[in-house]
C-alpha cells in the first residue's frame, strides 16, 4: 500500500473495547458524523473479531482499517494467532510495538522488527510505536529509548521499504493516565525520531516520514498537538471510542491541514 504522505493521519485505537455489534453501530454513527477530506486520512483499529465484518461495512474512501496486533509468521502451527498474510486485503495499516504489547505482553525489539517486516511483505503499512516510561523519562533516557526502539524495530528494513512506514511517538507515562505531554516533551522526542531516521535512511526520509503523537489525546488537546513542529497526525486511544469527540478531532485535523496548505500557497 502506498501512503498519501501529504495527508494528516488520524488513527483511532479501540483497544479491547466494543463487540462486533457495537463496533458496527459505532461505525455507522461515525460515518454520519465525519466528512471525508482529501487532506485527512482516518484509520480505525477495532478488535480483531470485528475487523472482517467492518471491512465489508466501511466506506474505504472515508476510513481505512488497521490491525491492533498480528503474529510475524505468515502461516504455521501457531494456535490462536493471526498472521499479516491473513490480514492482507482486510486492513491497510497495523500497529506494531505498541507500549501495551511491549510492557504487558513483553514483546521484544526482535518481535517488533519481525512484525514490521511481516507487514511490509504483506503490503500493510506498519505504524511503529516508540516511547519511554515514566522512569526512563525521569532518568533523562527518552532519546536513548527512542534510538534503541527505532534501531531494533527497523533492522533489516531497506530505504525503499521505509517509505511505507509510519512512526508513532507514544510516551508510556501519558497513555491512559490523564497526564499530558507538554509541547517541549513532544517536539524534543519528534526531533530525536527524525534525527535517528536521518542517521539510518538520510535527510529526505527523515523529513518525509509521517510521525504521529499518541498519549491521552482528547478532542480538546488534539489541535494543540497537531500544530507542533514535526507532527503529522495523532494516534488516539480512549477518545476514539466517543464518535462525537473523535469526529471533532478529525475536523481539527482538517482545519490544521487547510492552514498548512494556505501557508504553503502563500509562500509559493
Amino acid at each position: 500500500m502506498k501512503m498519501a504522505l501529504d495527508k494528516t493521519l488520524i488513527v483511532g485505537n479501540w483497544k479491547m473495547n466494543l463487540n462486533v455489534h457495537e463496533a458496527s453501530l459505532y461505525l455507522h454513527q461515525l460515518s454520519h458524523l465525519v466528512t471525508a477530506h482529501r487532506d485527512v486520512e482516518v484509520v480505525l483499529a477495532p478488535t480483531l473479531l470485528a475487523l472482517q465484518s467492518l471491512s465489508l461495512q466501511v466506506n474505504h474512501r472515508q476510513f481505512k482499517l488497521a490491525a491492533q496486533n498480528f503474529y510475524w509468521r505468515d502461516s504455521g502451527a501457531f494456535t490462536g494467532e493471526v498472521s499479516a498474510t491473513q490480514l492482507k486485503g482486510v486492513v491497510q495499516y497495523a500497529l506494531v510495538g505498541h507500549s501495551e504489547r511491549r510492557h504487558i505482553f513483553h514483546e521484544s525489539d526482535k518481535d517488533t522488527r519481525s512484525k514490521v517486516q511481516a507487514a511490509i511483505r504483506n503490503d500493510i503499512v506498519p505504524i511503529l510505536c516508540v516511547g519511554e516510561t515514566a522512569t526512563e523519562r525521569a532518568d533523562n533516557e527518552t532519546a536513548d529509548v527512542i534510538h534503541d526502539q527505532l534501531l531494533g524495530g527497523l533492522a533489516n528494513i531497506t530505504s525503499e521499504e521505509f517509505t511505507n512506514i509510519v512512526i508513532a511517538y507514544e510516551p508510556v507515562w501519558a497513555i491512559g493516565t490523564g497526564q499530558n505531554a507538554g509541547p517541549t516533551d513532544v517536539t524534543a522526542a519528534v526531533a530525536a525520531i527524525r534525527s535517528q531516521i536521518k542517521h539510518l535512511y538520510g535527510a529526505a526520509a527523515a523529513e518525509a516520514v509521517r510521525v504521529l503523537y499518541g498519549g491521552s489525546v482528547t478532542a480538546d488537546s488534539a489541535a494543540d498537538y497537531l500544530t507542533l513542529l514535526g507532527i503529522d497526525g495523532l494516534l488516539v486511544g480512549g477518545a476514539s471510542l466517543d464518535a462525537h469527540g473523535f469526529s471533532e478531532i478529525i475536523k481539527k485535523a482538517h482545519h490544521k491541514s487547510m492552514l498548512v496548505g494556505a501557508e504553503r500557497g502563500g509562500k509559493a
